[in-house]
């Protein structure tokens, strides 16, 4: 679990103790490329912690996949309305690669957050994170080309966008595949 506890301990000074107790409830889970681990209009009831491996977020838009964000190792994967509302969501998160995960009830972290005030402030640091980079990702799709958007990605992510099809890319920025292939031309 080094990649999980380096990202917890990243965001927020969680001890050994709080680590080992949040870890206890853990459920190693590993799933194979192309699978869907939280699926639309079902309620998911876990959050899964991404050891090794990779995903995607996306949504249906008029029967059209569009790729809404990534996780990585480190990172977690989970439907925002399952997790924040107890309500079968609108998104699907799928396996691009064999991915290491390990997962725990969102009723149990919820019980965690309500009882440890250190996994209680991770979680607050960690949503606030997500909160600021989406308003980030929001404010870049009005205001950036799509040449500038691709660069941003892969010099923020340059191990990412070697692992990852170049029409999720071009879904996740916005743009099409065409545009894309163009843009990665020029370079």
């Amino acid at each position: 679990m080094k990649n999980i506890v380096e990202s917890i301990k990243k965001k927020y000074p969680v001890s050994k103790e709080s680590i080992k107790l949040l870890t206890s409830y853990f459920e190693e889970e590993i799933f194979p490329p192309r699978t869907h681990i939280v699926r639309a209009n079902v309620l998911d009831k876990k959050i899964f912690f991404i050891e090794s491996g990779l995903t995607r977020s996306y949504i249906l838009v008029n029967g059209n996949e569009t790729t809404t964000w990534f996780s990585k190792e480190g990172d977690l994967a989970y439907g925002s309305l399952d997790f924040l509302k107890d309500k079968a969501g609108f998104e699907y998160v799928q396996t691009l690669e064999k991915t290491l995960t390990y997962s725990i009830p969102i009723e149990v972290l919820n019980n965690l957050y309500s009882t440890n005030i250190e996994i209680a402030n991770w979680a607050r640091v960690l949503h606030q994170d997500l909160f600021l980079l989406l308003q980030d990702l929001r404010i870049e799709r009005l205001t950036l080309s799509a040449k500038e958007r691709y660069d941003k990605l892969v010099n923020d992510y340059p191990n990412l966008c070697n692992r990852l099809n170049l029409g999720y890319i071009a879904s996740y920025l916005g743009i099409t595949l065409p545009t894309l292939s163009k843009i990665r031309a020029e370079k």
